[in-house]
């Protein structure tokens, strides 16, 4: 059984390791990772799944602006391929879920398979468009989840990158 803990630093390089293998190098030229571009993670949301001394798994989240109005986007989640579909995946995003609830965050999007990430409460954003995403995106896979009733549903408008922070690139968290 996986241990879930928060990342530390000397956990990133593996962390981001794990995600590499999961999504390649194309993974640079989706619309999610621009939106991650300059930005640092949330570090208190930035989680490993961990069993015996080797991580497993990775877990972390942006801030965002959605019309101005602060959210997280949850990604990338990634788990090593040896331990795909063992509900690692999910205890991560149910733990940090709970964990950003608790801290205060009200809303969470992603893009990504609605009945992978379903399983953890996400649902399609209707209507398609009230939330927009810059570049190209499938909107069917645009899911969103309120952590306070009614959160996602009060906003609208353009996905923005919430602050820049200088020197940190799309595929690092860089951790505290």
């Amino acid at each position: 059984m996986a241990v879930i803990r928060r990342e530390a630093s000397s956990d990133t390089a593996v962390a981001d390791a794990i995600v590499a293998a999961a999504f390649g190098p194309g993974r640079f030229a989706k619309s999610a990772y621009r939106l991650r571009e300059g930005v640092g993670c949330v570090a208190e949301l930035s989680f490993v799944a961990e069993e015996g001394a080797r991580i497993v798994g990775t877990v972390r989240y942006w801030p965002v602006l959605i019309g101005g109005k602060a959210a997280l986007m949850l990604g990338p989640i990634a788990i090593v391929a040896d331990r795909q579909g063992q509900g690692i995946a999910l205890a991560l995003m149910q733990t940090t879920l709970a964990e950003a609830k608790k801290i205060g965050h009200r809303a969470v999007i992603l893009v990504g398979d609605e009945p992978y990430y379903g399983r953890a409460g996400f649902a399609r954003i209707q209507p398609v468009g009230r939330i927009t995403m810059p570049g190209p995106v499938d909107y069917a896979r645009l899911l969103g989840l309120s952590l306070v009733d009614g959160a996602l549903e009060a906003m609208a408008g353009e996905v923005r990158k919430a602050r820049i922070t200088a020197t940190v690139a799309a595929a690092g968290c860089a951790l505290g």
